[in-house]
């Protein structure tokens, strides 16, 4: 027994004796690569959750366009976006969680087995679509950021591009896309496919709506390219809702709606209605308020008061529609594209049809959308202070308005929208930190740790403040 033992142990030594400590490191259960179409649906669904959710550490759009406000912290609808570095948190999503899986998705697909070259091209050119589409967002929140030495793991101090520079680089970008694009072949598998469930064709729509979108961005600041993206982009645009760039999410964690999630399944009661348009919505009779929210303990919708304090009880909260599980979410519509050919019309773009007709559609979209009807679509429509040629104001008025109506749940196109068309007009909340947010302030990392690059870009925009308007944003 005891010569076993002498033996046992001394075959223990020499094994340890070949075995470095290092490969104690190895994750033998983890894939040594990710398959690229993982890569691209992963990235799409970390776009819509950072999108869509309504976690004050991320996304406070709803807040600061007054469509929500707060029970109890009352920070962020009073612009303050310091206290919980809300920044760093949007900045991080947008270049690690979706725009580095994009970039690796894109150097992957070439070597992907048993995909033909056609399938290949059109998987880089989708991929590629939804990279201009996350760097449109980030360049429309900060401004001057690092794009073209970004993502690369050898430089850890990249220099801030000019967003100008930028966004004309994303135009060409996607003119290049959709000339790659083969719709009579495949792309990515339908179950890789989160968005579009394999339809090449339908990416095809949605980079001319992208384009259509983005050349209305620059309407004021740059006139000829925005007409001429406008004109070449509307015709293969999208024509009805069943274009719809629709994230659908499914009825079990982890794949859940986020609002869900922050809402529901935390039992939080922070958020509810804000006065300002639960009371435009009351004025307007409007069809989407009980689609929108549902009414307080009393039955009754009733709007708080943007920065301060409000008891969950006494308010108007968000619907159940909008807290269900599978809720989907919008990354594109044909609401949004309906308003921006009327707005092309007013400013004299050649589209087809009328300013008229492109706002009636929108608004009916928008009701038929939420679960309305078409008979509730012409009463509303027939409203002195809807119509067209009878509401108030000027046609960015007529079409601001609406719009951040018709967008609701959609903070941060909405944000956009109000910058850019300054309709309606939002009254200050109660307390508020500075001037109307028009963008946010760079990251607190960047200041700490790219200090040089981050001093540079916070001098060229003209400060790292966030009523600083970005180049685009001329009223």
């Amino acid at each position: 027994m005891k010569k076993l033992f002498i033996i046992t142990i001394s075959a223990l030594s020499l094994t340890a004796c070949t075995k470095s400590i290092y490969d104690y490191n190895e994750q033998t259960k983890a894939a040594d690569e990710v398959p690229a179409p993982t890569l691209f649906s992963n990235a799409v669904r970390n776009l819509s959750d950072v999108l869509t959710s309504s976690n004050v550490n991320t996304n406070v759009y709803r807040l600061v366009v007054q469509h929500w406000t707060t029970t109890t912290y009352t920070d962020e609808p009073n612009y303050d976006f310091f206290t919980r570095n809300i920044p760093q948190r949007w900045w991080q999503t947008m270049y690690k969680d979706v725009l580095a899986d994009l970039k690796e998705c894109k150097r992957l697909i070439p070597a992907s087995v048993g995909v033909t070259a056609p399938v290949k091209t059109n998987q880089v050119a989708i991929a590629g679509i939804m990279e201009v589409y996350t760097w449109s967002i980030l360049v429309g929140t900060f401004g001057n950021v690092p794009y073209t030495k970004a993502l690369d793991i050898n430089n850890l101090f990249p220099v801030y591009d000019d967003a100008k520079t930028i966004y004309e680089n994303l135009l060409t970008r996607l003119d290049a896309e959709i000339a790659a694009l083969n719709p009579a072949e495949k792309g990515f598998e339908a179950n890789q496919d989160l968005v579009y469930g394999g339809s090449t064709a339908q990416w095809l729509k949605f980079a001319h709506t992208l384009k259509l979108r983005m050349a209305m961005l620059i309407a004021d600041s740059d006139t000829p390219k925005s007409q001429a993206a406008v004109e070449a982009a509307d015709a293969s645009a999208f024509s009805s809702a069943t274009d719809n760039a629709v994230f659908k999410y499914q009825s079990a964690t982890p794949n859940n709606n986020p609002i869900w999630a922050d809402l529901v399944q935390s039992k939080r009661q922070d958020f509810i209605a804000s006065a300002t348009l639960v009371d435009k919505l009351n004025a307007l009779s409007d069809p989407r308020l009980k689609q929108y929210f549902a009414p307080n303990d009393n039955n009754v919708y009733v709007g708080g008061v943007n920065g301060s304090t409000n008891t969950y009880s006494s308010y108007a909260r968000a619907s159940a529609k909008l807290i269900a599980i599978d809720a989907p979410s919008l990354l594109l519509d044909y609401v949004e594209t309906e308003f921006y050919r009327a707005e092309a019309k007013e400013r004299g773009y050649v589209v087809a049809g009328t300013a008229a007709e492109h706002y009636n559609n929108a608004i009916r979209a928008s009701i038929k959308y939420w679960g309305g009807t078409d008979a509730e679509a012409d009463t509303y429509l027939a409203r002195t202070d809807v119509a067209y040629a009878t509401a108030t104001g000027t046609w960015k008025q007529k079409i601001g308005t609406q719009k951040w109506i018709a967008l609701y749940n959609r903070g941060y196109e909405t944000w956009t929208e109000v910058r850019r068309l300054d309709f309606p007009v939002l009254a200050p909340p109660t307390s508020p930190k500075s001037g109307y947010p028009t963008r946010y302030t760079y990251p607190t990392n960047e200041q700490t740790l790219n200090n040089k690059n981050y001093t540079d870009a916070s001098g060229a925009i003209g400060g790292d403040k966030v009523d600083v308007k970005l180049f685009w944003d001329k009223q």
